[in-house]
């Protein structure tokens, strides 16, 4: 019983009932608030709109861009692939910074800015990014090494050569 229910427990009889119905009809009250507003909630997302077609050139640009751009909702799928609603709203991004002029490198550090060096797939060589890049190979060093010294411990210590082997003396 809590330091508030001991007190009107000492008060009379029935207060911790009454005490237990009121936060027992404030919770639900609030679920009653809480639900509706959950379900008429609007996605963040602008609807489903398909882009205007482009000329070939265009969209051999955008298609190359997307392939290179990684899906920040689904970590393994590129953009061009990706049906997430995040992943068409930043395809709708590209589009319209393509036809601001921005080249492909402005587009990839206008995502690298909002969304860090995980949106590509080949992420740049810097201090913050050492560990991506020199973790596998520390990673195969130290089971490397594991993998030596496990065996060297199932073959157990070297024993010396006896010498007296051949001698008939």
């Amino acid at each position: 019983m809590s330091g508030l229910a001991t007190l009107f427990a000492a008060s009379g009889t029935g207060v911790v009932e009454r005490l237990q119905r009121t936060w027992l009809a404030l919770a639900f009250a609030a679920c009653g608030v809480m639900l509706p507003a959950c379900l008429w909630a609007q996605p963040v997302t602008r609807p489903d709109v398909p882009l205007a077609p482009m000329a070939a050139a265009e969209a051999e640009r955008f298609h190359v861009l997307t392939q290179e751009l990684r899906c920040v909702v689904c970590q393994n799928e590129n953009l061009a692939d990706s049906t997430a609603p995040l992943a068409q709203d930043l395809k709708r991004e590209i589009r319209e910074q393509m036809l601001a002029g921005k080249s492909d490198d402005d587009i990839k550090a206008f995502l690298v800015a909002r969304y860090g060096d995980f949106v590509t797939y080949r992420p740049p060589v810097r201090a913050n990014t050492l560990l991506l890049w020199g973790g596998p190979l520390v990673f195969v060093v130290i089971a490397g090494w594991l993998w030596v010294r496990n065996r060297a411990e199932a073959r157990g210590p070297v024993q010396p050569v006896d010498k007296s082997f051949g001698d008939n003396a």
